[in-house]
């Protein structure tokens, strides 16, 4: 709205921002509409042939990595030349010289060089620098093998576990009974990842790694949430515990998620829930590429108002979140 020539913003700001935007929207319900549809690259990929290098982080909260990452499985579905890289940091960051150099001397100059025979993807390491990206194969990794975590019940301590094959004496079976907490918008996602206990969270943990663990790819949550008004916010992240107060980007936030349970039918048609009623979601996570150390542990926290992230407005009589 704002770039451009400055003489044009009161007009951009009058009839983009106060009257498309405020119009179309829609902060009310937060469905996917025409208005969303029309800004969605994926949905514009039709005509596109020109190779394309696409560059993102892994922790952008800003615009979220899985814009880049669907957009780059479309691509290569289409059969157009494709590069990506990222890096671990936030918004913004762009490749190497070198890489943008090379893809540019190939698909924009036309000078044979190769490039379409170098690695596919290229993701910065934790502590690597910027421009000192890893090269592999493809993302997510090809060598990366999926796997499921099932939470077990809560314990006296607050935390549940997180486990490949967990016994059935952890309640992983019908009688596995029900998980609730209270929203609690005032508190971080942080702050309640850190939280000994909370009564505004839930948190599954696996056993302290023996070795160092490589997540690549984009996870999926699928939960059973019952709330007792009509409305609820549901938030997910994923954590490296314990959490350090003075570490880098990439050593308490592994990837986030969040999903509206009024949406538990259609992404565009959402409707009020029973107080009380169970409603089953499955929804995506943000994608990522981390290794995680040796004696940490991978927390799966669930909680509702990611207060950093969500539209607030929705939460005023703070629901209870029943889940299991």
């Amino acid at each position: 709205i704002h770039s451009g020539d400055p003489k044009n913003r009161d007009h951009c700001d009058c009839e983009v921002r106060d009257k498309e935007m405020a119009d179309n929207m829609d902060r009310i319900t937060g469905d996917y509409n025409d208005f969303w549809a029309g800004r969605d690259y994926l949905n514009q990929l039709d005509k596109l042939k020109a190779p394309v290098l696409m560059a993102h982080a892994f922790n952008d909260w800003n615009v979220m990595p899985e814009h880049s990452v669907r957009i780059y499985q479309a691509l290569k579905e289409k059969g157009v030349p494709v590069q990506c890289y990222f890096h671990q940091g936030g918004h913004g960051g762009p490749p190497p010289m070198k890489q943008m150099n090379r893809w540019f001397t190939r698909y924009l100059h036309g000078i044979e060089n190769g490039v379409e025979d170098d690695p596919k993807a290229w993701v910065v390491r934790e502590k690597a620098k910027r421009t000192e990206p890893t090269p592999y194969g493809d993302y997510p990794n090809p060598d990366a093998t999926a796997v499921e975590l099932l939470p077990t019940r809560l314990m006296k301590n607050g935390k549940g576990g997180l486990e490949l094959n967990p016994p059935k004496t952890s309640g992983i079976d019908s009688n596995q009974g029900k998980q609730t907490f209270t929203d609690d918008v005032s508190l971080t996602g942080a702050e309640l990842a850190q939280s000994d206990s909370s009564d505004h969270r839930l948190l599954f943990v696996t056993p302290e790694l023996k070795e160092p663990v490589h997540l690549s790819g984009t996870p999926s949550l699928s939960i059973k949430v019952a709330s007792s008004k009509s409305a609820a916010n549901l938030s997910v992240w994923v954590v490296s515990l314990p959490w350090k107060k003075r570490g880098r980007i990439t050593d308490n936030i592994i990837t986030r998620g969040w999903a509206d349970p009024q949406n538990h039918k259609s992404l565009s048609e959402s409707e009020p829930l029973k107080p009380g009623q169970f409603y089953s979601l499955k929804f995506d996570l943000q994608p990522d590429d981390q290794v995680i150390p040796a004696g940490q542990q991978i927390g799966l926290m669930i909680f509702s108002s990611d207060r950093d992230s969500i539209f607030r407005a929705r939460i005023i009589q703070l629901p209870t979140i029943n889940q299991y």
